[in-house]
């Protein structure tokens, strides 16, 4: 599993935050391994002082280091090429759903736990171009067609997972996955939405009882 930080979050957090604790038994038995890597949001979907396009455009530069770098490292460490199960939380919850969406060849699910998936709203300004486009799943989803989406219709699977508690709805999260799952379903691409109750915030401890509750399955 390629983990993806909260935004602007470190690679340690995942550790941190207690979420490797919760799902200990499936690394101690062999089941799942982690590889975690830092977030580039401040430099890209996080900076306000640059144009959406351009924070896009910064993004790419994320996306060539993990396609380039960090996927040849997992398969090195894994001793040859492997499916690579993509997972974020909040913004790392976009991450997760677009790097699978994109290269579906090499992440063929993606679990996702209190996204929000149209990145050119997140406090966006200036015109939106191809780059925007082509990261932005809300925009992209709806115009995929042909052989393309049959293919992908086949290889990949989204779990979408949101609380309905605290903090879920200011952060768009609680409408943010319903609308995106509604957009996979317009589409027929394969996808699960688990709306947990509304004692359920958007915090960590949401997080590790989601991950517990949802990993065994696929590992």
């Amino acid at each position: 599993m390629l983990v993806f930080p909260s935004e602007q979050g470190k690679a340690y957090d995942f550790e941190n935050n207690g979420m490797l604790g919760a799902v200990s038994s499936l690394v101690e038995a062999g089941r799942v391994k982690f590889y975690c890597v830092d977030s580039f949001d401040g430099a890209s979907w996080s900076n306000r002082h640059a144009p959406v396009e351009e924070r896009a455009r910064l993004h790419g530069v994320y996306e060539t280091w993990v396609l380039d770098e960090v996927v040849p490292a997992i398969h090195g460490d894994c001793e040859g090429p492997v499916e690579i199960i993509t997972f974020g939380c909040s913004l790392g919850a976009y991450h997760a759903a677009n790097f699978a969406l994109k290269r579906a060849d090499l992440f063929p699910m993606a679990m996702c736990l209190s996204g929000t998936y149209d990145p050119a709203s997140w406090h966006g300004w200036g015109e939106r171009g191809d780059a925007t486009y082509f990261n932005n799943p809300l925009d992209y989803v709806p115009h995929l067609h042909g052989d393309h989406l049959e293919w992908l219709r086949s290889r990949v699977s989204l779990l979408l997972v949101c609380g309905q508690g605290q903090w879920e709805d200011t952060t768009g999260a609680l409408e943010g996955t319903k609308r995106f799952a509604a957009t996979l379903a317009e589409k027929g691409i394969r996808h699960e939405l688990d709306l947990w109750g509304h004692d359920v915030p958007h915090d960590w401890p949401s997080w590790r009882a989601q991950l517990a509750h949802h990993l065994p399955r696929f590992v």
